[in-house]
């Protein structure tokens, strides 16, 4: 799970309950994000949409398929 921030540190725009449910967060990165700039996992203008709207965005780690792990 990452948690983009609009600003380093403003935890208080990010709901309590998500914020406790995300655990003690770490800062792993500082991006520039623009149009241009893809990310692996994430359509930028969401991600830039949420961080203007709402200050934060969460990225949840992607759908885990057991049946493509056991060969079924």
């Amino acid at each position: 799970m990452y948690l983009y921030l609009r600003e380093e540190n403003q935890f208080e725009v990010v709901p309590k309950p998500l914020l406790k449910r995300f655990g003690t967060p770490v800062l792993v990165m500082e991006l520039e994000l623009h149009p241009q700039r893809q990310l692996a996992r994430e359509d930028v203008e969401s991600v830039v949409n949420n961080l203007q709207t709402q200050g934060f965005h969460l990225q949840m780690p992607p759908e885990i398929r057991p049946d493509l792990y056991l060969g079924d």
